[in-house]
């Protein structure tokens, strides 16, 4: 059973064809370490260039998933330079180098690519942190609502590839449609949105370096139907990483805003993320403390259960304004996991109160930096 359903699996493979080479994946070297079990399960290994359309893994999970016998595929999503780095490596027995210690004379030199602007997504803001689980996501979703509810056309990019939750928050999940070669973004709330996570499964990691990461990121900008927008939010990955500097690199991004919490660790990491942002020349626009403190719903007396004052002093070092403390509410977190931001659920409690502060505070900050208009992005 397990030889016939190889070879099944394997013509399914070879009817996939990556157009851009004029091949299918087979032929393209593209799958490797196919493996089919006695109860149906697949597993294989699926590289991918920086040229290549991400869309392949779900053709392939998709298309493996309709052959008979199969109860479950699994696809692991690898850098097609993995691939040449493993061949290298079996074909020669030299001493590889420390990296970072290679010769001179054997770095290819690799120029950066040159930004594009895009007038039509408005001012580009990128919602970042230094460290994961101070509620970056939750920020920028609510934050993108919030703008909404004040009449602004609102696009939220989720540029978080390894872990995607945007989906989820806005409890929008579905393939988007494609029409005349552009992908058209999934609407929740009034916003228009895009996410990895619309086109892998929940459980599919992203096992991807800085060439693939830089490819989606400028899919998602300039193959995406965003029309005409005033903001357009990107919500990063924790750290200063690959999507920090892919997004700099694709496109000239308006501002950033820093999310912290107030403990001392959680803002030394925001301030190294913010000085990243410094270093290539986007300016931060400013601080949100989440997380901020706790409300007693019996006597409205505040609790700094996380400890105080990290995003002012942040802010300070930076010399930006603390544009907001969000305070710690269970319903946010129960809202992000249902799919309904806490502007939209329990708007007039103190932490949606805040949230819409905070729309109105960088509303009116981008506007005295832009008297020009609020769709007129930022010089």
């Amino acid at each position: 059973m397990t030889a016939n359903l190889q070879e099944r699996v394997t013509d399914a493979l070879s009817r996939i064809r990556n157009n851009r080479i004029g091949a299918n994946v087979l032929e393209a070297e593209m799958v490797r370490d196919i493996a089919t079990t006695t109860d149906g399960k697949v597993r294989l290994s699926l590289f991918l260039s920086a040229d290549d359309d991400a869309t392949v893994v779900r053709e392939v999970r998709q298309t493996l998933q309709q052959v008979p016998g199969v109860t479950d595929v699994r696809v692991d999503v690898k850098d097609s330079s993995q691939a040449k780095n493993i061949s290298e490596a079996k074909s020669t027995s030299r001493t590889l180098p420390v990296m970072g210690q290679e010769p001179q004379s054997r770095r290819a030199a690799v120029p950066a690519p040159t930004p594009v602007a895009y007038p039509h997504l408005g001012n580009i803001i990128a919602i970042s942190s230094g460290k994961g689980g101070v509620g970056k996501s939750t920020v920028a979703a609510n934050l993108a609502v919030a703008l909404a509810k004040q009449g602004a056309r609102v696009g939220l990019m989720d540029a978080d590839i390894y872990g995607p939750n945007i989906p989820r928050m806005m409890g929008v999940n579905a393939p988007p449609p494609v029409e005349n070669e552009k992908i058209i973004p999934l609407q929740a709330y009034g916003i228009k949105i895009m996410s990895l996570g619309f086109m892998i499964e929940r459980d599919q990691p992203a096992i991807w370096r800085g060439p693939i990461i830089m490819k989606i990121i400028t899919q998602f900008l300039r193959d995406v139907q965003w029309g005409e927008l005033d903001y357009f939010l990107v919500d990063m990955p924790p750290g200063t990483g690959d999507a920090q500097l892919s997004l700099v690199q694709a496109t000239l991004v308006h501002g950033a805003i820093i999310v912290t919490t107030p403990q001392e660790i959680a803002s030394g990491d925001a301030l190294r993320g913010a000085k990243m942002f410094q270093r290539v020349a986007v300016p931060v626009l400013g601080v949100v403390e989440n997380m901020s403190y706790f409300v007693c719903p019996h006597c409205s007396h505040r609790h700094a259960i996380f400890g105080s004052g990290g995003g002012k002093r942040l802010a300070d070092e930076l010399d930006v304004p603390l544009l907001g403390e969000i305070p710690f509410f269970a319903a946010v977190l129960e809202g992000g996991d249902r799919g309904e931001p806490i502007v939209v659920s329990h708007p007039h409690s103190p932490a949606g109160e805040a949230l819409l502060d905070l729309a109105g505070r960088l509303s009116g900050l981008l506007s005295s930096r832009n008297p020009a208009g609020v769709n007129a992005a930022l010089p």
